[in-house]
């Protein structure tokens, strides 16, 4: 009876813990060709050990659940550490903060593509926005920094709404941060285009390969969106055109020039056309079954250069939001039903 009472607790004890206990009784074959005497010791034995059961414990999902909240947390503080760690340790050593914003602040019309791809002061995007970023040319380059420093913080900020803890602790965005490239800007444009399609344009003059997340509109049949996506960046490109017609000429000659070179800093070397098909079957995927983040994700993978900042376009996943949500969806008929008008 001791020992059946001292089970008793330690089940109370275990179910106090969050748990759920099992109680498995053992199971003792008896032979009857063994004799009387034998098959009485056995079905003591059996008794025996039925009276003290294996005990097996498993969490709850509420200790799960609890588990899955520290772990996020303990991720959120370690990327706020490296932020802190890249900005007020790192940056005064190495000094090569806003080494992206370099270029947008000196670039020099008309002739910006005069710099390889790769050096300090490359400016890799189209003609159109190096006559946007010519306009702030003439700001003191620190003024110019703090000012796009506080642009993209903000960006960031915004692609987490509440969570933008969360966002701002993903190492991608650390390095987008102090490097001062354009993917929160990017990851910005996808997000907006969900509703506001001609944010496109933005995407598709700055790394054109990222706008294959515009398969999203033309999966789903939704006409008007990509009309207004390719519409709106076809006026800028005319308009940029009719202005300077020889700027187009370099930069195309640029880029056919820096095609097959490579980064001269870390980056990863997986080829386009490889990435480019996953990307692709990502956002086709996701179009059909109604998976927006696999817009942001799709253009992250087919970003010209895979560079591990590059990877703060992620960030935009933490606030997309099925179509239904984020606006009327244009289901895609299936073939069964081929003739019915597809529900709106």
């Amino acid at each position: 009876m001791g020992r059946m009472a001292g089970a008793a607790g330690a089940f109370e004890h275990l179910n106090g813990l969050g748990g759920t206990l099992t109680l498995v009784p053992a199971q003792v074959g008896l032979r009857p060709d063994h004799g009387t005497r034998r098959t009485a010791t056995h079905s003591r034995y059996a008794r025996s050990v039925t009276a003290y059961p294996i005990r097996r414990w498993s969490p709850s999902p509420e200790a799960w659940a609890l588990a899955r909240r520290a772990s996020l947390h303990a991720l959120v503080l370690g990327g706020l550490f490296f932020l802190a760690y890249t900005f007020l340790v790192v940056a005064p050593r190495v000094q090569t903060v806003g080494f992206d914003a370099w270029a947008y602040w000196s670039v020099q019309l008309p002739h910006p593509y005069e710099e390889t791809v790769g050096s300090l002061g490359a400016f890799t995007y189209s003609p159109p926005m190096a006559m946007l970023f010519h306009l702030v040319s003439g700001l003191e380059w620190w003024v110019f920094l703090w000012l796009w420093t506080g642009v993209l913080l903000a960006t960031a900020i915004f692609l987490g709404g509440r969570r933008a803890l969360l966002v701002l602790a993903f190492p991608p965005v650390a390095m987008e941060l102090y490097h001062g490239n354009v993917n929160l800007l990017i990851g910005a444009a996808i997000l907006l285009g969900f509703r506001y399609p001609w944010t496109w344009s933005f995407v598709l003059l700055t790394k054109p390969t990222c706008g294959v997340g515009l398969l999203w509109f033309a999966v789903r049949r939704e006409w008007r969106s990509l009309g207004i996506a390719l519409g709106t960046t076809a006026v800028i490109v005319g308009v940029s055109l009719t202005i300077a017609p020889a700027m187009w000429q370099e930069w195309i000659s640029f880029l056919l020039a820096n095609a097959a070179g490579t980064p001269s800093a870390a980056w990863i070397p997986i080829p386009l056309w490889i990435r480019g098909i996953a990307a692709v079957s990502i956002v086709v995927w996701g179009a059909r079954t109604d998976r927006p983040w696999t817009v942001p994700v799709a253009s992250a993978i087919a970003m010209p250069v895979v560079w591990f900042a590059g990877f703060a376009i992620l960030a935009a996943v933490v606030r997309v939001r099925p179509s239904g949500v984020q606006r009327t969806a244009v289901a895609v008929p299936s073939p069964s039903s081929a003739g019915e008008p597809a529900p709106v």
